[in-house]
């Protein structure tokens, strides 16, 4: 299994191999209320990959290059065949120059694994983590019964993470975990779906849905694998990400409030302090209550919010404006 070097300082953490290969660095830093949480985190796909090969087992050897198709052969076509091939080539030339690559790289090319999977690593180690990608889906696919396989099936998804390509990051971790749930590597496909979900995060004022599905996938990799490296730093995330969520339904509480819908506002803010009782938001939302239920015309409900607020938050500012609600709107009200 891979060792890992766990630093939550400022800089972050970076996973290595035990040959030294760095796998995605993450921070520890987190998300402010209304905001998106990953503001604060270093550029996660700012990489090393210079051992990567060593760490997966490539054994690379001095002066050795990958096979390509050369132009050299030479062969007699007849003029209309030729002809033919020759649009043949200008439009797969075509193709492969609007992917930023050359003829050779994309072309279908029966090759051994080890040269496959060299080229690929050597593509990632250059910054082209999309070819890299490719070429490791390529290795899978000429080579499905190898060892290789397994490994570039998961170099498939972390190349694609680098890349910012954060779907298909998934559905490659996804169908390594599908074909090989046991596998020693499988805690770091679970964080490597995990990453790619937060990463996807955005500011409170948009859907939720993919901050939904990356809480999930944090309490996954916190439920199966306890004890590792990966749960202390889900664990840290899924703080932030309860945070962002709960400041999600703060801001249409208060939208609510705005326009008079005091209840539906009850309900916002109801689910922040149930479900998110340990984030910053859980003092305004029970000032929120105070306020949604004075106006509802259950100053007993008001009192016992104030009081919870109160015993658990008695410094907060919360309070205070709590406290001189009542005083004000319902001086002589008490809890039911």
């Amino acid at each position: 299994m891979c060792s890992i070097l766990l630093d939550l300082g400022r800089g972050g953490f970076v996973f290595r191999a035990p040959s030294g290969a760095q796998y995605p660095r993450a921070s520890a830093a987190g998300a402010q209320s209304g905001f998106d949480c990953r503001d604060q985190e270093e550029n996660s796909s700012h990489l090393s990959t210079q051992t990567l090969s060593t760490s997966l087992g490539v054994q690379g050897r001095a002066g050795y290059r990958p096979s390509l198709m050369t132009r050299e052969t030479r062969v007699t076509f007849k003029p209309v065949f030729a002809a033919a091939m020759a649009g043949a080539t200008l439009l797969t030339a075509a193709c492969a120059g609007s992917g930023g690559s050359t003829n050779e790289d994309v072309a279908y090319v029966a090759r051994d694994v080890e040269t496959l999977y060299s080229e690929a690593k050597s593509r990632l180690d250059n910054g082209n983590t999309r070819l890299a990608a490719a070429l490791f889906d390529e290795t899978e696919r000429q080579h499905p019964y190898s060892p290789w396989a397994r490994r570039a099936q998961l170099m498939s998804a972390f190349s694609y993470y680098v890349a910012q390509d954060y779907n298909a990051a998934i559905s490659s971790a996804q169908r390594f975990l599908s074909i090989h749930p046991g596998n020693k590597d499988a805690p770091y496909a679970y964080y490597l779906i995990a990453l790619s979900y937060y990463e996807q995060i955005s500011d409170v004022s948009r859907d939720q849905s993919i901050t939904e599905q990356a809480r999930v996938a944090l309490r996954e990799v916190d439920r199966r694998f306890p004890t590792s490296e990966y749960a202390a730093d889900a664990r840290l995330k899924l703080d932030l990400v309860n945070d962002h969520l709960a400041g999600k339904d703060m801001e249409i509480g208060r939208h609510y409030q705005r326009n008079g819908q005091w209840l539906a506002a009850t309900l916002r803010f109801q689910n922040v302090v149930n479900e998110y009782e340990t984030t910053s938001h859980t003092p305004e939302a029970l000032y929120r209550l105070t306020e949604s239920s004075l106006a509802l015309g259950v100053p007993s409900e008001a009192v016992k919010y104030a009081a919870v607020l109160g015993a658990n938050y008695p410094g907060s500012k919360w309070y205070k404006k709590a406290f001189d609600l009542l005083q004000e709107y319902a001086p002589g009200a008490t809890a039911s």
